[in-house]
């Protein structure tokens, strides 16, 4: 089986078994989604969803948000990984979004950057989520579910297992391919165990055909 054959049997079973495909993190508006998305890094969208209900309460948007403090935001996020500079991010965020950008949340990967705690794998899941901009964040799940597989191939970091999914994921796939890799790392093809007696792709898998 080549690349391409594996990727395309990848979207036929996920087309089938997984049509709907989305993120986890609950939002209300681009605002919430880009606080949610920086919140999560390096910890679990349900811990996030715990934790923004009285968060996005306290600040509903960026006005608020940046005419608080730090301190003031970290009283909200303290149960989330790293709470000290994700609410010193959140705030300067809130700054820029108000002085930077009119209050709205950038359209596009590259102005999403320029926003403090905002990485490429945050911009990209923003301009996917929020825009339907076709691009392939890449967090722990993607990259070690992709590596797994062989969709990607030695890899040495996530803008390498971007570039890999990019080349051969079909244009009009690549958002909800994301939230399939995602969904399968989180519940099938666990980092310590994977439950490969529950996955249905063990036939185009190389981790399971090396290992079975």
């Amino acid at each position: 089986m080549n690349r391409k054959q594996r990727f395309e049997l990848f979207v036929d079973y996920f087309d089938k078994h997984m049509p709907v495909a989305e993120t986890e993190l609950q939002y209300k508006n681009g605002f919430e989604l880009l606080v949610a998305v920086i919140l999560s890094a390096q910890c679990t969208d349900k811990r996030v969803n715990m934790v923004t209900p009285t968060l996005f309460s306290a600040f509903p948007n960026a006005k608020l948000m940046a005419l608080s403090s730090p301190d003031e935001i970290f009283h909200y996020i303290r149960s989330i990984s790293y709470p000290n500079n994700k609410s010193k991010h959140l705030h300067k965020m809130a700054n820029m979004l108000i002085h930077d950008f009119d209050g709205k949340v950038p359209d596009s990967v590259d102005s999403l950057q320029l926003l403090p705690g905002v990485g490429r794998k945050t911009a990209n899941v923003v301009a996917s989520v929020l825009y339907d901009i076709p691009t392939m964040p890449v967090d722990t799940h993607v990259y070690r579910v992709s590596e797994r597989i062989g969709l990607s191939k030695n890899a040495k970091n996530p803008l390498q297992t971007e570039k890999q999914l990019v080349k051969y994921f079909p244009k009009d796939k690549l958002n909800i391919a994301h939230h399939w890799l995602i969904l399968h790392g989180r519940y099938v093809c666990l980092a310590r165990k994977p439950k490969c007696q529950e996955c249905g792709i063990t036939d185009i898998c190389d981790f399971f055909q090396k290992n079975r």
